[in-house]
């Protein structure tokens, strides 16, 4: 199995990162990686990585951090078609995990998911996010434990 590391985007990689897409029908589930890294230089909480596997880029991560009220949400996740089903997701998130177990007050990772077929809930589950029974701009809330 290949090395996950997440790396920081950069001028040289950008593009590459953006190239990167989900599988046909999973575009309802994630926005592009363009629109991420734009939404995140707008958004001074945002941390973003490139998620590579050995050294090829594979997808993207997106959280939102506040430390000063605790608060950590996996904004974005994102593994590219093809790259998909060889654990790299579940790889990304257990390193998402260890920074944010060192982070202030962080009890808890958010996220969400839009409720429909084919979505990413049944992954969450398995590596241990509960719902929350909230909703936000109609997506269900899930609660992983950083106990």
């Amino acid at each position: 199995m290949a090395e996950v590391t997440l790396r920081e985007v950069t001028r040289e990689t950008v593009r590459a990162i953006c190239r990167l897409e989900v599988g046909p029908g999973q575009e309802r589930f994630v926005a592009p990686n363009s629109v991420s890294i734009a939404e995140a230089y707008f958004q001074p909480r945002a941390w973003f990585r490139a998620i590579c596997a050995d050294d090829e880029p594979v997808g993207f991560v997106m959280l939102y951090e506040d430390e000063e009220k605790g608060e950590y949400y996996l904004w974005r996740l994102m593994i590219a078609a093809g790259h998909q089903r060889r654990g790299y997701g579940e790889q990304t998130l257990g390193l998402v995990v260890e920074r944010l177990r060192s982070r202030p007050g962080a009890r808890e990772l958010l996220t969400s998911c839009v409720p429909a077929e084919g979505g990413p809930r049944p992954f969450y589950e398995r590596l241990g996010f509960v719902p929350t029974g909230d909703v936000e701009e109609g997506e269900e809330v899930l609660r992983l434990s950083l106990d």
